[in-house]
């Protein structure tokens, strides 16, 4: 090649690029839009999330495991357990019982009232009986009376907030039957939805064959 001689490589370049550029534009993915049947399952999915949710926390947990269930009508607990609290408290040895532990208790015997305060202390009766000192977060003084081993119901195993309110609303004699239809229907909800979106896939991939063939 003689020196000096100019090359044009417009030609050789071109080609290059132009197959650079429809590779980067074959291997784009497509963006994927957001429509009302995405939208829509999303909805069905956090449906059914809430179903589950409030039948094992408000039914199956609290009944496997042998709790009571309370709610918390006044301000003595607050901050950490304001009223309308759903509490679920579960049996327990009195022994294991220790500081810092919140109990639900009768106030007096063969009477269906009870509290539920935190453990601040330990005493012990004339004879000998140990007895706890309880005080409600929100209270200046410890409780008036000291807790007797058979008067304790359980010791809290969790608290839900809020939950307790609508438990109220449905009135204590019925809140059990209430709460399980609730729930029962949630899920019987949750299960249908689950139900028309197998149903809809298949239909779909089933249109899709149609068309290929």
């Amino acid at each position: 090649m003689p020196v000096g001689q100019a090359v044009d490589t417009t030609a050789v370049d071109q080609p290059a690029e132009a197959a650079t550029s429809r590779r980067k534009s074959g291997d784009a993915a497509p963006k994927r839009r957001i429509t009302p049947a995405s939208v829509g399952k999303f909805l069905n999915l956090l449906v059914l999330m809430i179903a589950v949710f409030v039948a094992l926390v408000l039914i199956v947990v609290p009944r496997a495991t042998g709790c009571q269930t309370y709610t918390v009508l006044t301000n003595s607990m607050a901050p950490k357990f304001p009223p309308g609290t759903f509490l679920v408290m579960k049996p327990v040895d009195f022994a294991e019982l220790k500081y810092g532990d919140v109990v639900t208790f009768q106030m007096y015997s063969a009477r269906p009232d009870v509290e539920t305060h935190r453990i601040v202390g330990f005493a012990a009766t004339q004879e000998g009986e140990k007895t706890l000192i309880t005080k409600g977060d929100n209270n200046g003084v410890n409780d008036a009376e000291p807790v007797r081993e058979l008067q304790v119901i359980g010791k809290l195993f969790y608290a839900v907030p809020y939950v307790g309110y609508a438990a109220n609303a449905l009135g204590n004699a019925d809140r059990n039957l209430w709460v399980t239809l609730g729930a029962a229907g949630l899920i019987g909800y949750g299960a249908l939805l689950v139900a028309k979106g197998i149903r809809g896939r298949g239909q779909s991939k089933k249109a899709d064959g149609e068309a290929s063939a």
